[in-house]
């Protein structure tokens, strides 16, 4: 759906995006809780966070579809906070995709043009550009209920960016989709942010679909930023549990601290101890994250420090093992790439786990 001018748009690039310790509230619930970021030019930033944290009411309030309660909202270098969405040059496409049943799918992308007078023959022109570049020429005169969920989520792109806008908005747009579908449809949107050099700011609860399509990541829980950061930087230095345990699968283990000497923390977790990348300052107790695709399993004992335990719960997946294993008082899930001869649930097995991809965090109300 375009949300630009009510005037032909002039073509004017990408622009940043940049919020100034902005709040929105609902009477007494506080949606967004005094956020500051910004998005550079032809830069794509995901809002990433569970239900509720705040990422969409964000996304609705760059669009002005929300109206900020505090703080200040620029695009480029003009403050619009307080200017209603017909008067921000930007385009955005919701998750219900939005389309008019009763026109085809060249009335649909042609809508924008046509509204901001542009010319019935300018709008028809500047459709069937967009089109083609989603990969729907041929598909001109269908209407949205003879097109695939794929196909529609694609009339929906190329109609946010008919009117060539300064930043363009996605609010969930690959949920409809199936998990292939989705992965494709992700690459393509990807694909055209990069080669058109769109402003992009984009709205998922999925992190697989942040980490793959982010420039960077801002990552919201209640209704503030609990770290911003490129994709990897993410994954794999978490500012805190919340992060390490959002971004990607995690095992939350607790250990003892038996000394820090600058970022490397060894701690002790049951009968070994892992030289960990420590976040900060740890003290006492630790919490470490570590990743499932970090644990090693085997039946044989390794010439390596490894603790004991049982399979707990086995499952096949195609391109590798997931297991679930009880050792030394903590439950790890695991990811073996290995499925030649899986290792059956009630097997006496040996973990190890690699140090240097283990990441340490001061336990909650640990003295440090």
């Amino acid at each position: 759906m375009a949300l630009g001018k009510s005037e032909p748009a002039v073509k004017s690039g990408p622009a940043p995006v940049r919020f100034e310790g902005v709040t929105k509230r609902y009477g007494a619930v506080t949606a967004v809780d005094s956020v500051s970021f910004e998005i550079a030019p032809a830069e794509l930033v995901t809002l990433l966070g569970p239900s509720g944290c705040g990422k969409t009411t964000t996304l609705r309030l760059i669009a002005g579809l929300e109206m900020a309660s505090e703080g200040r909202i620029f695009i480029g270098d003009r403050e619009v906070t307080h200017l209603s969405a017909a008067d921000r040059d930007v385009s955005m496409v919701f998750q219900s995709y939005a389309l008019f049943p009763h026109m085809s799918v060249l009335d649909n992308v042609a809508y924008g043009p046509t509204v901001q007078r542009a010319g019935k023959a300018r709008a028809r022109q500047m459709a069937i550009e967009k089109i083609e570049l989603v990969g729907l020429k041929g598909l001109e005169g269908r209407s949205p209920s003879e097109l695939s969920g794929g196909q529609q989520q694609r009339v929906a792109v190329a109609r946010a960016l008919v009117l060539e806008p300064q930043v363009l908005l996605f609010d969930e747009p690959l949920s409809n989709l199936d998990a292939k579908l989705r992965r494709r449809v992700r690459e393509e949107i990807r694909e055209l942010q990069r080669s058109l050099k769109l402003t992009v700011a984009y709205v998922t609860h999925d992190q697989e679909e942040a980490l793959a399509v982010s420039d960077r990541i801002i990552v919201m829980s209640n209704a503030k930023i609990a770290q911003i950061g490129a994709p990897r930087e993410l994954y794999e230095a978490p500012a805190d549990l919340f992060v390490a345990d959002f971004i990607g699968d995690a095992n939350i283990v607790e250990g003892e601290t038996l000394h820090q000497r600058g970022r490397v923390a060894r701690i002790r977790v049951g009968d070994i101890e892992i030289d960990a990348k420590a976040q900060g300052e740890i003290g006492g107790r630790a919490k470490l994250v570590i990743r499932p695709d970090a644990v090693a399993i085997s039946i044989a004992p390794p010439n390596l420090p490894a603790l004991k335990g049982r399979v707990v719960k086995a499952a096949y997946i195609g391109k590798h093992m997931e297991y679930t294993v009880d050792a030394a008082a903590v439950r790890l899930f695991i990811v073996d790439p290995s499925t030649a001869s899986p290792i059956a649930p009630g097997a006496e097995v040996f973990v190890t786990i690699a140090s240097e991809r283990v990441i340490a965090l001061p336990a909650p109300g640990a003295v440090t």
